[in-house]
Formats: C-alpha cells, structure tokens, sequence
C-alpha cells in the first residue's frame, strides 16, 4: 500500500496543545501529571509513554528587532521569538527498534508505519535505547513501552489520525508520503522567498541516516534546538559486522581448543 505519514509545518503551530488532548482522548493515554516545568508554558516536556504527542515551547532572545520576520509568533519590540512544534514519533524507514525486539511486538503496519503490539510485548525494554530520538518509552504501572501508532486503527478505518484532525492550522498534515514531501518543499520555498532563511526540512531525505522519517518537520532553526538530533543514525547500523566479529571470535576460540586436545592426545 501507499506509504502513510505526517508532515509537520512549526512555521504555523500556534502552541495550542489540541494534538495532545486529541492523541490522549483517542488513544486513551493517561494523564502525565499536570506539572508546570518552569521554564515554559509547556507541561508535558517531552515524549514519553504516556506523551506520544508533544508541543515544544522554545522561547529564543533575539540580539535586535529584526527588518523582515523570521517566522510565526515572532515579537520584535520586545526582542523574543517563540518557536513551536508538534512532535512525534519518526516512524522511521531503518528503524532500530524493531531490529532489536525480540517478541515481534513492535511491526511495520501496511501503511508503512511502526507500532507497538502491547499484547506481544514482554517489556524487555530492548528498543528504548535503541531508539535515535529518545521516542519510546516504558510505562511504570505495566512494564511495557508504548509510542505514537499514528492512530493504526483509525487508519484502517481510512479515517485520518486524531491530532491531524484537531490541529486548527494544520500545522499537521497527514498523507500519502511522497506526496506530503513535495508539498514541504514548495512550501519551504515560499517561505524563503518571504525571507525566512533558515526554513529547511528535517527528516525528507531518503538518503539520510535513518533512510528518511515517515514524519518529518519543517524547522526554522537548527534541529538541537528543538530537541533533535542534528544527524540521527540507525543506532543497529554495526549489527551484522558486530555478529560477524562474534561468530569468527566463536569459531577461533573452538578451534584453539580443539587444537589444544589433540595436541594432549
């Protein structure tokens, strides 16, 4: 089938968290304490087991007003920009987790996607770190890890996934893959023909680390700022050399030992 994915624009999130509130609603995902962090009014602070949709409020001080705008929500006068985004997870083309679970709980979906099956996963938590973005993540009160489905059962239903829906501005969008790449890269074009210079795609490439998200952004500043890696890899990348090294150490050491009982013979 068609390969499914999100494409998500930060020039035009406003922050407003209905993505959130939708993902919990729909998925059934318990609430994640209601704390206020401090240093934003973000209360979440990042993906978790119980956050598989997440707002970052990045608020930026800016050295003078600038002559043009560098993006949304932008206040010059008082020398601060704010820069937001709906994050996800990557659904990733090589992805790690599932070269390392060993229950087959997590899959790839018809859609292209990667999901969790939590009554296959035995909760050996294997894929947390094998994630390049920090995404999945266990859940305490059963043991087992949980992510972002990007709503499979809607999906199947050929309904789109609940926070594509909620967002008022579609900063989220949702669709056909190829089709959702193109439209990023007109759009990174008209922004920086309206002077935006540092809109860029993070996450479109095929040819990157990861063979390219099945969730991208577009971003007005580097990745680390929000977050992210400036250059994610496939952390399992290593495996088969790392297998190959083993089983030719496996077979010296057997034939070192064979070699030493026929010399005692």
């Amino acid at each position: 089938m068609t390969r499914m994915g999100f494409f998500t624009d930060t020039s035009v999130c406003i922050g407003c968290k209905a993505c959130e509130v939708a993902c919990k609603e729909w998925n059934n995902v318990p609430d994640d304490g209601y704390d206020f962090l401090g240093w934003s009014y973000d209360n979440t602070g990042g993906l978790s087991s119980d956050t598989w949709r997440h707002v970052a409020f990045i608020e930026q001080r800016v050295a003078a007003p600038a002559a043009e705008p560098q993006g949304p929500a932008q206040n010059g006068d008082a020398g601060v920009r704010w820069l937001m985004s709906s994050d996800v997870c990557k659904h990733c083309t090589h992805a790690a987790c599932l070269d390392v679970c060993p229950t087959g709980a997590l899959f790839r979906t018809e859609f292209d996607t990667v999901v969790v099956q939590q009554d296959v996963c035995n909760g050996c938590g294997y894929c947390v770190p094998a994630c390049p973005f920090g995404v999945i993540d266990k859940r305490e009160s059963d043991g087992r890890v949980w992510k972002c489905t990007l709503c499979y059962d809607r999906l199947k239903a050929d309904l789109p996934p609940a926070c594509a829906k909620a967002c008022p501005t579609q900063s989220i969008q949702f669709g056909p893959l190829d089709e959702l790449r193109e439209r990023a890269a007109n759009r990174v074009g008209v922004l920086r023909e309206a002077g935006v210079a540092d809109a860029h795609l993070y996450g479109a490439d095929p040819e990157d680390g990861v063979g390219g998200f099945g969730a991208f952004f577009l971003l007005l500043d580097k990745p680390e700022v929000y977050g992210l890696p400036p250059d994610p890899v496939v952390t399992t990348r290593d495996l088969p050399q790392m297998w190959k090294a083993a089983a030719g150490a496996a077979l010296a050491m057997v034939g070192a030992v064979a070699t030493a009982c026929l010399r005692r013979r």
